[in-house]
């Protein structure tokens, strides 16, 4: 199966502001317990419709106005076994070609579109994987009325099968996947088009078995998932090959975080160096740089660094020592009174 950081990674095919409707299709050959055919429509992150070769019909997860159940039901049959029927076919050849035998073998695809920021209807995207090897990609612009490859069909097409490809995405796929689109994403506009703000923190941490030091910049609770996290050293961003962590993962109340991680070795000192990471989001106004303070360095307003608490804790122990020795004076000076 394609790996779930890959999912996710192609989800951020629209930029921050636009949005997406993504069919995450599989076709299985061979005999399993799973159904042959399966597809899952996101909108967004938010899983809309479940339509399987089982039962032929699309199940909706979410909310659905009872008026578009037939039309709904329709453009699913159309596109889907559209879809199940040329992964089949698809699926026969790609064995074929690279001299596969019989046995279980899983035809994915990735497919959808988007309504960029102007609410303009954006191009069709695909990918196609076969036995978990990323193998065909491309894009339909529907302007240029042109599919344009990033990685060219294994099995090369002819012009007049391209004209077919071209005739059903401009006048099928396409309006069908906007009309989707639109309608659901006003359907489910308070969960999609919500944002929270991101809660950042700079960790350094010592590693017991290398000895070294691992610097950390965290990024945890923001929505939507489009982020972008930088971590510098010296005001340089640290190269990519340096760099540890870097996914999108989610978190149990619908957030995300990402974590970026450098390792800093035993043989390389670690004094002297200003680490810091830079942050963007949607729910920012401009961006947000974190600097490494002493152990940790957070954003979050409520938060405090290590030397604020260190004064807050010795302003408490002098206000307990004031107020301890008052309350004595007191007594002595009742007793006093007494004799």
């Amino acid at each position: 199966m394609l790996k779930l950081a890959y999912l996710l990674s192609c989800l951020t095919i629209v930029s921050g502001g636009s949005h997406s409707l993504i069919a995450l299709v599989t076709y299985i050959a061979g005999q399993t317990p799973f159904p042959e055919f399966s597809a899952v429509l996101m909108l967004d992150d938010l899983q809309i419709v479940y339509y399987d070769s089982v039962t032929w019909k699309a199940v909706y997860r979410t909310n659905s106005d009872s008026k578009y159940y037939d039309e709904e039901q329709s453009d699913a049959g159309v596109v889907f076994k559209d879809m199940y029927n040329g992964m089949k076919t698809r699926d026969f050849y790609v064995k074929k070609h690279l001299n596969h035998t019989d046995g279980v073998h899983v035809l994915q695809r990735f497919a959808g579109c988007e309504l960029l920021n102007d609410d303009k209807p954006g191009p069709l995207h695909f990918w196609d994987a076969f036995d978990k090897q990323s193998m065909e990609e491309f894009t339909y612009d529907l302007e240029k009325n042109d599919i344009q490859m990033k990685k060219p069909w294994i099995i090369p097409c002819d012009q007049v099968k391209l004209l077919k490809l071209k005739f059903i995405y401009k006048n099928v796929y396409h309006p069908i996947c906007i009309k989707v689109l639109r309608r659901y994403l006003n359907m489910e506009k308070n969960n999609v088009m919500r944002k929270v703000k991101p809660r950042v923190r700079l960790m350094r941490k010592t590693l017991t078995d290398s000895q070294g030091l691992q610097m950390s910049c965290l990024a945890t609770g923001f929505y939507p998932r489009h982020i972008n996290l930088t971590l510098f050293r010296d005001d340089q961003p640290v190269d990519d090959d340096q760099i540890t962590g870097g996914e999108i993962l989610p978190n149990g109340d619908g957030t995300y975080q990402m974590r970026k991680s450098l390792v800093i070795s035993t043989e390389e000192p670690s004094e002297g160096h200003k680490y810091n990471c830079t942050m963007k989001h949607l729910n920012l106004d401009n961006k947000l740089d974190i600097t490494f303070v002493s152990d940790v360095a957070e954003s979050d307003p409520g938060s405090l660094s290590l030397s604020a608490v260190i004064s807050v804790l010795m302003l408490m122990c002098v206000a307990i020592f004031t107020i301890t020795a008052l309350i004595i004076w007191r007594k002595k000076r009742r007793a006093a009174g007494r004799v």
